[in-house]
């Protein structure tokens, strides 16, 4: 906080820094951190005079870049104005702000015209992950599911190896709702609506499997996706700054919620429509 309050003008909130236009609290410490640095080089028991540097960085330091960004634009009925110019408001952003796109580490996952980023082409993608989740261009959520038990299997092995070493069924169980149960149920509000039938017995066999090493039965993947669920959605009702608050309409006689009209089977499996029939079948 000294080293903002260093920085920032009397009458400006320290902790507000942060907001300002083209600043940051890194930038507060970056600044100064990076500023009236001063070097000296000893040479056995002879030191010489120091000096201010104004290049390079101090020893024992680490540029860090940026990575990972996504942007959501929106294409309705092909018409890409709005998607594009979100990224044109990107490029200016970043120009702004000192940091430079790298197009060749780019995708894109619009279907339609491809996309130029600074003059150089961006590749197109049928699928891309994000936190953890494969999203596909047709939304069909087989290439998480398969992710997601290929890393549960692992794992049970772990499980296995605890059992042979007698373990009580109480760690055991701990342990799977940790290490197992947690990847099993990772996003899962956004996906298991809309997993098939075959992907969700594959989930379920897991489950099977440890309950047979520990001993006693354990969550099902479909008690977990509905407790998660309302659980999320409970917390979206009660938070009017939320985007998604007022999809939660309640009907006239306030014991349920207003539905939404869906024409699609993958827009009905979404998370707001399926977190509204649950939500009305308490």
């Amino acid at each position: 906080m000294g080293l903002t309050k260093s920085i920032t003008t009397p009458l400006l909130d320290p902790l507000q820094f942060a907001y300002r236009a083209n600043r940051s609290v890194d930038d507060a410490w970056i600044t100064h951190f990076l500023t009236d640095r001063r070097q000296y080089v000893r040479l056995g028991k002879t030191v010489s005079d120091s000096i201010t540097i104004s290049t390079g960085s101090p020893q024992g330091c680490l540029i860090k870049f940026a990575d990972d960004t996504t942007l959501i634009g929106l294409i309705s009925d092909g018409d890409e104005t709005a998607y594009r110019r979100e990224v044109a408001r990107l490029v200016s952003w970043c120009g702004h702000n000192n940091l430079q796109l790298n197009a060749q580490k780019t995708e894109s996952h619009s279907p339609f015209a491809p996309l130029a980023l600074m003059d150089s082409p961006i590749t197109i993608v049928d699928s891309f992950r994000f936190l953890g989740t494969t999203i596909t261009r047709d939304l069909k959520w087989e290439p998480t599911i398969s992710s997601l038990i290929k890393k549960a299997q692992q794992r049970m092995f772990f499980l296995r190896q605890l059992r042979k070493l007698k373990l009580p069924p109480r760690m055991l169980a701990q342990f799977y709702t940790a290490i197992i149960e947690s990847i099993l149920t990772s996003s899962i509000t956004v996906w298991y609506a809309g997993a098939t039938v075959r992907d969700r017995l594959r989930l379920q066999r897991i489950v099977h499997a440890a309950e047979k090493v520990i001993g006693c039965r354990l969550p099902s993947i479909q008690d977990l996706y509905i407790s998660r669920t309302r659980r999320c959605a409970g917390r979206i009702t009660a938070d009017p700054s939320h985007p998604g608050h007022g999809l939660f309409s309640p009907l006239p006689s306030g014991r349920r919620l207003r539905s939404i009209r869906t024409k699609t089977s993958r827009y009905m499996n979404s998370f707001f429509p399926s977190a509204i029939r649950l939500l009305n079948t308490k």
